[in-house]
């Protein structure tokens, strides 16, 4: 991808049914650490390394503040490619207890005209058991790896609570941070579990077993005095983070959707940004937040900064546009920051919210 147009590859792999594409294309991203020549021009061409955006987060260090969202990565098979394309960090799963083939095919499709994603997926991964074997083998690899967990399709929603202690158990010593998925729209009766009870079980049950940062995503489809009450309890249950938003089912942002799965990508970001400018007026205080959806530029990614994101997260905008997209937002962002008098993003987290109330 370092030697020839992004725009070539893409032209190619759109004339490929998407999740063939997405395959061939992980595939390419499991051979790269192996070529040692291409994965260090990559990182050379993409990677942005500078002071004004390393952070120390958990105690591990984050190189910059532009992550891989959950749902490329499904299994921890590319996460030693994922710093060549860019990333500071890179979040995978959603991992189950068991393996799990998700919803029948075909379930991804794109809406090009809107540089837009919709997918019908349904945790379809290899299991715990797995991906534990992947993170094994990062034992010398130093580089923020979120897992992002839930349950099987299988499982009653009575029982689910039992899939995330299991998880929470397989996992207790991976990974940087895990995060609890209850928000895809493809897993029957998943966004249910949304409620207050579930979630104070969910997080009793999880920092009583790991010491790791647990983190709660949730939907873009609540109203925000819905996702404020739902983000207060986590944090009240010990969350470490909240990241809005999953995908959306809002199916009437454009005539070319699917009436089934969920919609990521530009299409996705003004209602993104809107809950997210609600919760991190609340929040961008009490807890670390990750913003993540329809982020297709520096300038997107610092309101969201502004607005109290600690981090950022790209999936569907990547596919579109490439690698350097990414690093043409941690290179904005330095940009943004000097524009605005900041010597490091810490300055300008919640930025928004504390220039309103200087003004007051």
């Amino acid at each position: 991808m370092a030697f020839f147009s992004y725009d070539t590859l893409k032209s190619l792999m759109f004339r490929l049914d998407p999740e063939n594409a997405h395959t061939l294309a992980g595939l390419g991203l499991r051979v790269l650490p192996a070529c040692p020549p291409a994965w260090n021009a990559m990182i050379d061409r993409y990677f942005v390394e500078l002071p004004e955006l390393r952070q120390n987060l958990w105690g591990r260090t984050f190189r910059n503040p532009v992550g891989l969202a959950a749902g490329f990565d499904k299994n921890g098979d590319y996460i030693r490619a994922t710093p060549a394309l860019g990333f500071g960090y890179t979040e995978i799963g959603t991992v189950t207890p068991r393996p799990q083939s998700g919803n029948p095919r075909p379930r991804l499709f794109r809406l090009v005209g809107e540089r837009s994603i919709q997918n019908a997926m349904g945790f379809n991964n290899k299991g715990s058991y797995h991906m534990i074997q992947r993170l094994k083998r990062l034992r010398f690899f130093d580089y923020p790896v979120g897992i992002n967990i839930g349950k099987n399709k299988t499982t009653p929603e009575k029982e689910a609570l039992r899939d995330y202690e299991t998880l929470f158990k397989a996992f207790r010593d991976y990974g940087t941070y895990v995060v609890i998925n209850i928000s895809s729209p493809n897993t029957p009766g998943l966004r249910d579990l949304q409620n207050e009870a579930f979630i104070r079980e969910v997080f009793r049950i999880g920092t009583g077993i790991t010491d790791k940062p647990i983190l709660l995503k949730i939907a873009p489809d609540m109203s925000e005095e819905q996702a404020l009450e739902l983000c207060r309890v986590a944090v009240e249950a010990g969350a470490a983070g909240i990241i809005p938003t999953n995908t959306t089912v809002d199916y009437a942002l454009t005539p070319h959707a699917k009436d089934f799965g969920g919609i990521s990508g530009a299409l996705l970001t003004e209602k993104s940004r809107n809950l997210f400018r609600a919760i991190g007026r609340e929040f961008h205080d009490r807890t670390l937040l990750i913003s993540v959806g329809g982020i297709d530029s520096p300038e997107e990614a610092y309101e969201r900064i502004r607005m109290g994101a600690s981090l950022v997260q790209i999936y569907s905008l990547l596919i579109y546009e490439g690698p350097a997209l990414i690093r043409r937002i941690n290179e904005g962002l330095v940009r943004l920051l000097k524009a605005d008098g900041y010597r490091h993003i810490s300055e300008a987290i919640g930025a928004e919210w504390k220039t309103m109330k200087d003004e007051r």
